[in-house]
Formats: C-alpha cells, structure tokens, sequence
C-alpha cells in the first residue's frame, strides 16, 4: 500500500498539471466586502455629464427601456437594441451601451463584423458558449429572431472601437467591492497591494452608475506585466504562436477574426480560460483551445495587460 500510494499520485500528476487557472481577480468572490449603502431611489431625474437628458433611476437600471443619454453619437438603433423584444429578451444597450463600449463585466461589440457576431450568438444559442455568466446570453440568444440577430449585428458593426482602458503598471491599486458583477472602487481613497491580478475600476464611479457611455474604466496591472506580456504575444514566447498571426498586425482583427486591441483585460482572460476549459466552444474554439492550453495565470495576466494597453 505503501508504494501504491506515490504510483497514484504521479498519475494523477499529468492532468493536474493541465488544469487551467482560474482568473479570479476577474469575477466577484465568493466572500465578497461589504458594499457601501445603495443611493436610495428617490424618484428624482439624474444627468450624466455632458448630455441634455434626464432619467430617473428605475430609468437608468431598466432592462428594457435603458437610457441613451447622447443619441447623436450613434445611428438610429433597432428597437432590440433600445428595448429587447418586450418579454424575454434584454435591451442590449442595457450591458453594451448604445456605443457598443460596455462594461469590464461584458463584451465590447463596436466593431465586430457581422458575421462574427451572428456567429457568437449561433454559439450561445447551441449551448457552444458557456462558462460564468453565459447563462443569460444562452437564453436571449434562444429567443431572437433571425432578423433581431440581423439587425443588432448590422448595427453594432457599424460602430467604430475607441480607447475605453487606461493601463496603468502599478503595486498598490484601490480597495474595491462588487455591485452584482461590477467592481467599483471605495470612495475613501483607500489601497491595498495588487497582488497577483489586475484590478480594473471606473475612471469617474458616478458616472458608471449613470450608464454613461462616456464613462471609461482604468487597468491597473502589476509592474513588468507589459513587457512580458509583449514578449508573449510578439513571439509566443514558447508557449504559444504570435497573436498577430490570426489577429492582424496591431491585434486591429483580421477578416472575421475579431480585434482584440484595447479590449477589458478582465474578458480577456476569462476567455482565455473558457477556451482552456472547454466552456468556450463553436467553430473556432478548438483552434484557440491549442494555441491558450500551455499559458499559466501568470501568463494570461501579462497577456491581458499588453493587449489592453493597444490602441482598438
């Protein structure tokens, strides 16, 4: 029994070694801090800065009637778009903002050609994409028509990508907490050490909470992450192939290979992991599922702040 016990701990070796490392920086904890008391709904109209309207903050929380505080910075939207379907599916500007810039807990889609898209939410429909949080899209995807699919591709496509992340190196960054899936900073100015992770918070938190569009978001990584990140994504590094190869020259997207310039480092490494895991599917995964299979936490976290830090 004695010698049986080591012959079956370095069997067990080879798959422990595979197994993917969670980024858990980039999802709200299971103990999360306590959060500051929520702004009390009083009924009264608030206004982003910089925009003639006014919503209420039932308004500004609505699924289905989301707030597009400059309508002038966009084309006319579809109504899924600006209101879902009415029943089942989400306004999409509720997560993605009518610019198509969305939060670090969501997908940025200005940009993305057509194609891509519809093929995303194919993926989400046919259960392709799963993982943390998919269980959502899973479901709206089920319910859009063919044509709400159309017109919300068309329409996100035809929105340019735009700088929405300051990459900061850094060894203290602020002490935060999660409302649902989004990471706000503590109003005190109080820091803690980074760590391990990379800590992505808004620019101006009063305007986040209003859904403004304008309001973008700051990456503080730990010191180094961008040098080695480069040397990663330039070379590979040993562990994988240059990103450029698939992604274009600047990581700008290549044919309907998406750019992933400037994205939020936080979806950046969730899914490099989902496509570890396998959570990530559809026709394209399991050519990603190669090239990400080799890279550590530490890894992916390098990757994520220099891709960040591109120009989109």
């Amino acid at each position: 029994m004695r010698t049986l016990v080591p012959i079956l701990m370095l069997a067990i070796l080879p798959s422990a070694a595979l197994a993917a490392d969670r980024p858990d920086w980039a999802y709200p904890p299971k103990q999360q801090v306590t959060p500051p008391p929520a702004e009390p709904d009083d009924g009264k109209p608030r206004q982003a800065a910089g925009s003639t309207r006014t919503y209420t903050l039932k308004e500004i929380n609505s699924q289905t009637d989301s707030p597009d505080w400059f309508p002038d910075d966009h084309p006319p939207m579809p109504a899924i778009v600006a209101h879902g379907n009415g029943t089942t599916v989400r306004a999409c500007i509720g997560c993605h903002l009518p610019q198509g810039l969305g939060h670090p807990e969501n997908s940025r889609l200005a940009g993305l050609t057509a194609a891509y898209f519809t093929r995303q939410l194919a993926d989400f429909k046919g259960g392709g994409r799963k993982g943390e949080g998919a269980g959502a899209m899973m479901r709206f995807a089920k319910d859009l028509s063919d044509q709400q699919v159309n017109d919300a591709a068309q329409y996100f496509s035809s929105l340019k990508p735009k700088r929405w992340t300051r990459v900061v190196e850094t060894d203290s960054v602020p002490k935060t907490y999660f409302e649902g899936t989004r990471r706000l900073q503590f109003d005190d100015g109080a820091k803690e050490p980074i760590g391990n992770r990379i800590i992505e918070v808004p620019e101006d938190k009063a305007q986040v909470e209003l859904r403004s569009p304008h309001a973008s978001f700051v990456s503080y990584v730990p010191v180094g992450s961008l040098a080695k990140g480069e040397a990663l994504v330039t070379t590979g590094g040993g562990k994988t192939i240059p990103c450029q190869i698939c992604h274009g020259v600047g990581l700008k997207g290549l044919a309907d290979v998406p750019s992933i310039a400037g994205r939020s480092p936080g979806n950046i490494a969730r899914q490099i992991y989902y496509f570890q895991t396998g959570d990530r599917g559809g026709p394209s995964a399991a050519l990603m599922k190669g090239v990400v299979e080799k890279l550590t936490g530490d890894d992916v976290i390098a990757i994520a702040a220099y891709v960040s830090s591109l120009e989109p």
